[in-house]
Order: structure tokens, then sequence, then C-alpha cells
């Protein structure tokens, strides 16, 4: 396995037991939605046939009989992923004959693991025979393996290289998170991501008189070492095997943004899933599979998104300040409101890593609107809906405009609040028939 500085080519192997009908997208890059160059249009290979409520009678294995451990593992530089059937293994039990013998095992004694496992499947259950479920349904008739492009690049770094050297590397690849191999462990051990330099730049700025030392000198172990200290976590990966439907329930529950799809065969990370991706494929058959009543419904209807205590920032806002509403607020963007409380631009994470590509970040004591002059990608404007508008024309407009996020906004143009991707794949797939919204969560 080639570790950075190259990049690290994968095809995928011919598998005619992969789905074949399977839509080929984006296959020049792994973060194409996220680099400057818009992504290719899909190509129909061939058309799937509808999703008609009676082709889901017959479920797909549940996580629970994919699970090979009911609760995390200590940190012994082992990889976390769910369980899979391979080629290796012997197939489980059929979940239905054995599903409801484990229900009752983890209604006797649950664990920590357990207590969410019945959670999830509480909800599950309630939508396993409704339209208001085809959504869900679908995702877990599908396997991440089928999300993936036919080539991709993926970027990996060592922990050994220098913190500055990794954030060049991730603005010159174009992508935003990477994940990290340990030499000593031989294994994956976590992710750098954008987050990363954000909180590296929180707790070392002084002033723009003052080198930022750790960022110039530190390695990737050190700084782990520094700020993970002793909270060190298995990384959080899955399986090519495992349904899409996991991997949504995985982003969420573990609120991460990047899920690395990681073969535990050959141990080699194929891809990173993100909500944006999964969200497109799905968009892509939605118009095969019978609509949920949900669909015409109002986003003030479905109370989907957050409402209350929205951050923002005004365009004279220092990138500092900035800066730290992202580490305390533990939120992905701020809409940046004017004197009227007009909205009138974003600045998210992403526009953070150009301070490292312009070499700037020893200064934050520059404006928002100075920082964003330098944009890396030609900006459309801040992607607005309302709260009377429907979760079918929001989810279109999210996937066509490829942001993470939009801004609901009043008549006024005034802020009112947000609704992100991972609000939308909670209300689509992971609380179908009007089941029990999560709380509101920070990107």
């Amino acid at each position: 396995m080639k570790r950075f500085g190259s990049l690290r080519g994968h095809k995928k192997p011919k598998d005619q037991n992969r789905s074949t009908q399977r839509r080929q997208s984006e296959p020049h890059g792994l973060f194409a939605s996220s680099v400057s160059s818009s992504p290719s249009t899909p190509t129909q290979v061939t058309k799937p046939h509808p999703f008609p409520l009676e082709s889901y009678k017959q479920e797909p294995e549940r996580l629970e009989n994919r699970i090979y451990a009911s609760s995390s593992p200590p940190d012994t530089g082992q990889r976390f992923c769910l369980a899979f059937q391979s080629p290796m293994r012997p197939p489980l039990a059929s979940p239905t004959h054995h599903a409801p013998l484990r229900t009752a095992a983890l209604a006797a004694a649950p664990g920590p693991a357990e207590a969410g496992m019945l959670e999830k499947l509480e909800f599950q259950e309630e939508a396993e025979d409704s339209e208001s479920g085809v959504y869900m349904r679908f995702m877990r008739s599908h396997k991440c393996y089928d999300i993936v492009p036919t080539s991709s690049k993926l970027v990996v770094f060592d922990t050994t290289l220098q913190v500055k050297k990794a954030f060049f590397a991730l603005v010159a690849n174009g992508v935003r998170a990477a994940p990290l191999w340990e030499s000593k462990k031989q294994s994956f051990v976590g992710m750098l991501t954008i987050t990363d330099f954000i909180n590296i730049l929180h707790r070392y700025y002084k002033s723009p008189m003052v080198q930022i030392y750790e960022l110039e000198e530190h390695k990737i172990e050190t700084w782990r070492e520094l700020y993970l200290q002793e909270t060190f976590k298995p990384l959080v990966n899955i399986s090519p095997d495992a349904s899409l439907f996991d991997a949504v329930y995985s982003l969420i529950k573990n609120k991460i943004h990047r899920l690395p799809v990681i073969d535990p065969i050959s141990g080699n990370a194929l891809y990173i899933l993100t909500h944006k991706r999964i969200l497109k494929f799905l968009q892509l058959f939605m118009s095969d599979m019978p609509k949920p009543a949900f669909m015409k419904q109002n986003l003030d209807e479905l109370g989907i998104g957050t409402y209350h205590n929205i951050a923002f920032i005004h365009p004279d806002t220092p990138i500092i300040k900035a800066l730290n509403i992202f580490v305390e607020r533990r939120i992905s963007a701020l809409p940046v409101v004017d004197e009227s409380g007009k909205v009138v631009d974003i600045y998210s994470k992403f526009d953070v890593i150009n301070l490292a590509a312009e070499k700037t970040y020893n200064n934050l004591d520059i404006t928002v609107t100075q920082a964003l002059q330098h944009r890396s990608q030609y900006f459309e404007g801040v992607v607005k809906c309302n709260k009377l508008e429907t979760l079918e024309t929001i989810v279109d407009r999210i996937v066509r405009a490829e942001v993470h996020r939009l801004v609901v906004v009043n008549e006024a143009d005034s802020i009112v609040g947000i609704i992100s991707l991972s609000d939308i794949l909670q209300a689509l797939i992971l609380t179908p028939a009007g089941a029990k919204q999560k709380e509101p969560e920070a990107e």
C-alpha cells in the first residue's frame, strides 16, 4: 500500500454478484463533489426496475445479526467495523428464524450498544410494512459497495507526516479528509480533517506576530497525542458489504461526516462515504419508487432542521472569532448576516482550508469578508429555502446545488434556521412514518 505523498489509485474488481443495476457516477475522483470541478453527470447503464412496496417484503438481513461485538473494544489499535458476510465466512443464521431470539436477548440484559440497537429496531419495525418506509428498505437492500465509484483516488497520510504538509496535501488534492495509517500498528487509526486544522489554529493562535510553532513543526501523531490525550477511540468504519442503511445509521449515530469503507480482509481503505454521496445515490432512484406522503409535507409540518439558537456572524467578524464559534458550537458553517439581518453569505469549515492554500493562517485577525475573497471555487450565493417548501423540493435543491446545508429564511431574507444533509437523511431513512425526531444536532 502506498502512503502519502502519492495518490493511491483503486479500481473495483469485477464481481458478478454485485449490483448490476448500479448507476456509474463520478468515476473521476473520490471527492469530486468537494473540489472545484463539477461532478460528471451520472450515466444510466441499465434502467432499474420500479420499486413497488411488494419488492421489499423480503427484508435484507438486520444490522444486529452483523454486529460482532456488543460494545466498543478498548483502544488496541484494532479497527472497529460493522460485521459483514464475505465468501470467507459461513453464512449467518437466517434473521427470519433467529432475529426475535436476538431481540429478546437484548431486552433481557441491554448494554450501551444493545440499548441503542433496540431503539433503532423500534422505529424500523413501525415502518417495515408502510409506504413511508420505502427509502429505508431501499437503503437496506443496497450495499456500500454499490455507491463506490468504478475508479477513484484516495489520499492516505502516515501519522509520522508533518501536520503542515498534510494540510497542504489536502489543498493540493482538493479533498477534505484523509485516513491516517499508523505503521507501528499496521492499521488505520483515525482521520485527518479540516476540523483538525481549525482546532490547531483555535488552540495555538496568538497574534499575527507569533508563528504557530505547533502547526509548523508537529507531526500528525504528536497532534493526536496532545489533542486526543486519553480519549483515543477506534476508527469508526464500515465494510463494503454492509448496507447503506447501516452507513447512514453510523454517520448520524456517531455524529461524523465521513465514514471510511475498509475491506476487512485486505485492510485496504476503498472509499470515504459522505452524507452528500449517499443522498445523491438515493435521489437517483427516487422517481422509480412510491412517493411517501411526507415528501409533500413542508418543513414547518415535519419539524426538520434547527430553528433555535442559530449561530451567525457579520461581514466584519474576525476569522479567529469564527473559528472559535466552530469549535465551541461544533457546527460546520456560519451564515453571514448584514446590519439589516439579511443573509448575504456563508462561511463554512471548508473555506478555512483556504488559509492553508494562501499561507495566510498566521494572520487570523482579518475579517470574514477579506477571507472569502480567496475562495478557491466559484460561489453562486447562499442556497436558501423557507419553512413552507416541501421536503421533496428541499431534497431536489440540496442535491442539485451540491451543498451541505440550506439556510432557512423568512420573507425578509432573515435567517430562521438551518437544514443539513444529516437532517434530511434522518427524516428520509431513520425516522420513516413520522417516528420520533432526533434531537437538534450541530453539523
